[in-house]
C-alpha cells in the first residue's frame, strides 16, 4: 500500500517565482468540449459532449463540416452525453476509432466506427459497431476516458453508476462493469476479446476489468516515458484524488466507496485495508475546489521547464494545477469564467485545455526559460524597467515575435518585433511582467520585464 500523503498547495508567489503556467486562447467556438485528442497527424479532434466530433486544424481554424455527429443516438443532459474518442494504434490503415456515450436510455455504449473511405475529415457513421452496452442507474458518473496502451488494448473508465455514496456498491462488486477500469482486445471479429492476463479471467469476477474502486475517473491518461498510467478521479464531498500506478499493474482496488481520499467513507463490507490502493495526492475543496479534471504528463519539447510534470484543473476552482516530481502541487491563480473539462496532446506532445461551459481551447506555455535555451542565445533586452519601447538585441533574423504575459499568467498581447529591435509596450500599464521572444512559434527567450 502506498504512503498517504496529503499534497502541499503552493501559493501565488509560488506560482510568480518558480513556475508560470501560461494559457493562450487557441480556438472557440465548441458547444461543450470534453475531449480532445489527435490520429496521429497535425489535426485535432474535439469532442462535444452534444454529439459532434469537430477537426480543429494546427491555425486554430475548425472544419466547417463535422468529423461525425451521433446526436440523434445520444442523451445530452447533466453528465451525460457523448464523452470519449480513442483512435485504433493502426488507424491510418484501418480508419477505426471508437467512441463512448450514453445512448436515448442512459446506458454506457462503447461503439467502433471507421472513417469514409475516399475523405479523412469525415466519418461514415453507417459503420457502428457497438461493443459494449452497460445499463447504469443513476443519471451521473458517467466515467468516459479511454485510451490504448502500449500493447494495444483499450483501456475503458467508468464511473460507479451515479447518486451519492455508491448506494449499489458497484465499484467494489467485481461482477459489476461500473466504477472500473476495463481494458479489451478490439482486434477481433465479434465484439472484442478479453486479453488473457485480465486480472479476473477465470476465477471470480467480470473479465474485462483490470482495476475497480474508482468513483468517477474524469480523464486518464498514460506517461509512456515512464510505463505509468494516471488516474484522476473525482472525489464527493472532501477530497479529489489522483492515482498513478504502472500500467502493468492488474487488479488493483482503488478503494471507493469504502474510502474517499484517504479518509474512511463506508467500511461496511469492505477488504482489509492493506489490500487497497491509495493515493499519490489528494486535495481538499477549500478554496472553492470541488471535482479534479485529469490530463497529462508534460513530453513536449517547446517548453522544457515543464518535462515529467502531471497538468490538471479543478472544475469549480478555474485553476489548473501542476504536480511537480516531488508530488506538491502548483495551483494557477483561478481562471474565472472557464470550468476545465478536458485536456489533450497534439501529435509534438503539446498540451491543451478546454472549458467546458465557454467552448475556449487553450494551449499551455510558459515563461520560465530551460537552461539549455537560454544558453544557446545571446539575447538581451533593455532597458529594464522600460517606457513606451523596449529593445531586444542579439536576434539572428528578422522572424521574431514578442507574446507579453502578465503577473497572472495571462497573454495580453502579441506583437512583431520591429525592424530596429524595438517592441512597443505603451499600452501596458505600471507593473511586472514577462515578455516571450518566439521564432516560428518555438520560443528561444523569455525575461521578466518592469513597466515604470
Amino acid at each position: 500500500m502506498k504512503n498517504l500523503l496529503l499534497i502541499l498547495l503552493i501559493g501565488t508567489s509560488a506560482i510568480f517565482y518558480g513556475q508560470n503556467i501560461v494559457l493562450t486562447e487557441f480556438a472557440n467556438g465548441f458547444t461543450a468540449p470534453v475531449e480532445i485528442t489527435n490520429a496521429g497527424d497535425s489535426r485535432l479532434f474535439v469532442v462535444q459532449q452534444n454529439g459532434a466530433i469537430k477537426i480543429l486544424l494546427p491555425n486554430g481554424t475548425t472544419n466547417a463540416a463535422n468529423f461525425i455527429n451521433l446526436s440523434s443516438k445520444i442523451t445530452f443532459s447533466g453528465e451525460r452525453g457523448l464523452l470519449g474518442l480513442a483512435f485504433h494504434p493502426q488507424y491510418t490503415t484501418n480508419g477505426y476509432f471508437f467512441v463512448y456515450y450514453n445512448n436515448t436510455a442512459g446506458n454506457i455504449i462503447v461503439a467502433r466506427y471507421t472513417v469514409n473511405s475516399t475523405n479523412p475529415n469525415i466519418a461514415d457513421i453507417g459503420t457502428e459497431k457497438i461493443l459494449l452496452n452497460i445499463v447504469k442507474p443513476f443519471s451521473n458518473h458517467n466515467g468516459g476516458s479511454m485510451h490504448f496502451a502500449p500493447d494495444g488494448n483499450l483501456w475503458i473508465s467508468t464511473g460507479d453508476g451515479g447518486s451519492s455514496n455508491d448506494p449499489n456498491n458497484n465499484s467494489q462488486n467485481k461482477n459489476s462493469l461500473l466504477g472500473k477500469m476495463l481494458r479489451i482486445n478490439v482486434n477481433s471479429t465479434g465484439n472484442y476479446e478479453i486479453p488473457a492476463d485480465n486480472p479476473f479471467v477465470g476465477i471470480a469476477g467480470a473479465d474485462e476489468i483490470w482495476s475497480y474502486g474508482l468513483r468517477n475517473a474524469w480523464k486518464f491518461s498514460f506517461d509512456l516515458s515512464t510505463s505509468n498510467v494516471l488516474i484522476a478521479d473525482v472525489g464527493q464531498g472532501q477530497f479529489e484524488e489522483i492515482n498513478k500506478m504502472p500500467i502493468s499493474q492488474a487488479g488493483i482496488n482503488y478503494g471507493w466507496r469504502c474510502y474517499e481520499g484517504n479518509a474512511s467513507n463506508i467500511l461496511t463490507g469492505c477488504a482489509p485495508m492493506n489490500t487497497m490502493t491509495f493515493p499519490l495526492v489528494v486535495y481538499d475543496h477549500s478554496g472553492g475546489k470541488c471535482s479534479i479534471t485529469g490530463g497529462y504528463v508534460y513530453r513536449g519539447s517547446a517548453y522544457p521547464a515543464f518535462s515529467g510534470k502531471y497538468f490538471f484543473a479543478d472544475y469549480c476552482s478555474t485553476q489548473i494545477g501542476m504536480l511537480n516530481t516531488d508530488n506538491s502541487i502548483v495551483w494557477t491563480t483561478p481562471y474565472s469564467g472557464n470550468n476545465f473539462a478536458t485536456f489533450g496532446e497534439d501529435l509534438n506532445k503539446e498540451i491543451y485545455v478546454a472549458a467546458v461551459n465557454n467552448g475556449k481551447i487553450y494551449k499551455l506555455s510558459t515563461t520560465t526559460l530551460a537552461a539549455e535555451n537560454s544558453s544557446q542565445n545571446q539575447i538581451s533586452m533593455y532597458p529594464n524597467p522600460a517606457s513606451g519601447k523596449v529593445f531586444i538585441k542579439g536576434l539572428n533574423s528578422k522572424n521574431y515575435t514578442a507574446e507579453i504575459i502578465n503577473i497572472e499568467g495571462r497573454k495580453i498581447f502579441e506583437s512583431n518585433v520591429d525592424a530596429d529591435g524595438s517592441v512597443d509596450i505603451s499600452s501596458l500599464k505600471s507593473g511586472v511582467y514577462f515578455v516571450n521572444l518566439k521564432s516560428n512559434e518555438i520560443k528561444v527567450y523569455s525575461q521578466k520585464l518592469i513597466v515604470k
